[in-house]
């Protein structure tokens, strides 16, 4: 059936209309949505056929393959004209007057939509959720692959459908959708700080536990109550003392005990240098070394000779020098 030269053939409605911009007519309104104005003829097809609400289309370019999807918002345009956002005509890449093919057709209500703005400046907005809700509003369904525009301040923001679901076009209208953005385009990645490599030795060293510190008993350095530095250095002491050594000549048990300990002690700290019996040195002498004083030395070592005689004293026995030379 053909009506004043347009053919609207069996139960679906499917056209052909040259495509202009709404800068065309005095609405530019349309231009913050997704509708486009349509001739009063497609409203009387649309009113006879059993079509879906809202009505919603299919806009395809067969020359370049290019598809779309949009609303109507009213039906005032000349016949054998549609007027559509210029947004819409840059997705589809239609010139001013270039034909395009409407066809009516049915989609899912939308339950996720992903976008991603080309710039970063959109996120910069105080509240872009809100000013995306907004603009939604004026639209009637989304395609994946479309990049729709959000004026905001007199500054246009461009976003892109990136996925949609259940299907590759949708339904917002009367729906809840599911919003999820993607980075902006041209958005970097903070560089991270690159850390130092670490050589295999490195590496080896850092994963080796730290050796405990074993414990070692009396290991401090002894004090001197006159203040002066000590060199002594006490020598370990066996456990189990020898029977001979406890046993003594004279005196108790006891007694011979601590001349035993005393005298092993003494020894000890002289470095193997030997005393009379029944002498006892105190104060800074106890530690001296028999080789710092000879004469000392040579009186022990005469006391502990008994055996050999001290020379008697005999008067006049030196030599005689004359005055006379």
């Amino acid at each position: 059936m053909y009506i004043d030269g347009y053919g609207y053939r069996g139960t679906s409605f499917e056209q052909r209309y040259q495509c202009f911009s709404a800068s065309f007519i005095d609405k530019p309104h349309v231009e913050t949505g997704d509708r486009i104005i349509m001739p009063p003829s497609a409203l009387d097809r649309l009113a006879s056929l059993q079509i879906d609400y809202p009505m919603l289309f299919e806009v395809r370019n067969d020359a370049l393959e290019r598809v779309s999807h949009c609303g109507v918002l009213e039906f005032v345009a000349e016949e054998g004209m549609i007027y559509m956002p210029y947004w819409m005509m840059e997705n589809m890449l239609l010139q001013e007057g270039d034909l395009v093919h409407v066809k009516n057709v049915t989609l899912p209500k939308g339950t996720y939509v992903k976008l991603q703005p080309h710039t970063k400046d959109f996120l910069d907005i105080s509240n872009p959720k809100a000013i995306l809700e907004t603009t939604l509003r004026n639209f009637s369904c989304l395609t994946t692959g479309d990049s729709i525009m959000v004026a905001y301040n007199n500054k246009k923001y461009y976003i892109d459908i990136v996925e949609t679901r259940p299907s590759n076009a949708i339904s917002i209208i009367e729906t809840d959708c599911e919003v999820d953005f993607a980075p902006p385009l041209d958005y970097k990645e903070p560089e991270k700080p690159v850390a130092p490599t670490k050589g295999k030795e490195q590496v080896a060293e850092a994963m080796e536990p730290e050796a405990e510190p074993k414990f070692v008993a009396f290991t401090g350095t002894g004090r001197r109550l006159d203040g002066k530095s000590s060199n002594y250095q006490p020598q370990p002491i066996s456990s189990a003392a020898r029977p001979s050594d406890v046993k003594q000549s004279g005196g108790s048990s006891s007694s011979s005990r601590f001349g035993h300990s005393q005298q092993s002690a003494g020894s000890s700290s002289l470095n193997g240098t030997r005393r009379s019996h029944g002498k006892l040195v105190f104060g800074q002498n106890a530690h001296r070394n028999p080789k710092e004083n000879p004469k000392e030395a040579s009186k022990e070592s005469e006391q502990e000779q008994p055996g050999k005689e001290e020379p008697k004293f005999q008067a006049f026995s030196g030599k005689r020098y004359s005055l006379r030379g």
